[in-house]
């Protein structure tokens, strides 16, 4: 399998910016963490995509992007959180929901994300408060989503392709994605050219699958408008939990809900969203949590 990559581009003269990643291996860690059925292996994949791809456009490798895709489908929650250095995780709220076919034979993303909700991103750039954009949901297959968030939200017109190949017994074959953006003032002529190319791009996942590269990709699309291509950062599913974090997590509960976890359970078992991993807090690391920060 090849390595996950980003490529980042500018074609005519500066016109155009664009990403195109790989990301096979980094969402079969998240199905694999998960347990995802391939429906929520493909909603996943595609927030993982756009999130790595929306990082790698930061300008500080500390800084981070959180995509959080809320529909009414049964999926629930889809979410994804990268930095501008690669590193990704995401979860699914309900990675079980079953396999459903859509008219054309693929997996029905749309229908399982659900086609009313929002699109929400939140950007940390190390400021006092972090950036926060919201759009509604239009059509659950996220592409198409995302690329109404960047219009109506960042007034960035956007072509987005999203896409994720699942086998039949459940492990990722290929996933990828590519994010064209036309900077202000860009000739129409040249936009409609570059529509017409994506549509005409077919499956990127099979391209992905079949050995297409993301530079092989972008540099389809752009073909005749002298790209210009560098490596982006290195796609990979880290999640960055650990006992302190969950610490503060039962630290800001009500007083009253740990005093109960005392009481009844003698003992609190956390557990992270983003990878599974389990965390137990016995009945005296409790107790210390009660005690005002700095206190002994």
């Amino acid at each position: 399998m090849h390595q996950d990559t980003i490529i980042r581009a500018s074609a005519a003269g500066g016109q155009l910016r664009a990403f195109a990643a790989r990301t096979t291996g980094l969402t079969e860690e998240g199905r694999r963490i998960h347990g995802c059925t391939p429906v929520a292996a493909a909603a996943l994949g595609r927030t993982l995509t756009a999130a790595v791809m929306m990082g790698a456009d930061m300008k500080k490798e500390s800084h981070q992007v959180s995509l959080i895709i809320h529909g009414d489908g049964p999926l629930g929650n889809v979410v994804a959180v990268a930095d501008g250095s690669g590193q990704a995780k995401g979860y699914v709220s309900h990675p079980g929901v079953q396999v459903r076919l859509n008219g054309a034979g693929k997996l029905d993303v749309g229908w399982a994300v659900g086609r009313h909700g929002t699109v929400t991103v939140i950007k940390d750039l190390g400021m006092k408060a972090p950036y926060a954009g919201q759009t509604p949901l239009v059509s659950g297959e996220i592409g198409i989503d995302l690329a109404r968030y960047f219009v109506e939200s960042e007034q960035k017109p956007s072509a987005v392709a999203l896409g994720v190949l699942v086998a039949p017994e459940g492990h990722v074959l290929a996933a990828g994605g590519c994010i064209i953006q036309p900077l202000p003032d860009t000739d129409e002529r040249i936009i409609g050219e570059l529509e017409r190319r994506m549509q005409a791009l077919g499956s990127l996942s099979h391209r992905i699958h079949e050995g297409a590269s993301p530079e092989d990709i972008l540099g389809e699309v752009l073909n005749g408008y002298d790209p210009r291509f560098h490596e982006g950062p290195l796609p990979r599913f880290v999640c960055d939990c650990g006992r302190d974090r969950l610490a503060g997590i039962l630290r800001s509960l009500d007083r009253e809900e740990l005093v109960d976890m005392i009481r009844e359970d003698k003992g609190a078992e956390m557990v992270c969203h983003y990878c599974n991993k389990k965390y137990y807090f016995d009945e005296n690391e409790l107790k210390a949590l009660l005690r005002p920060v700095g206190k002994g």
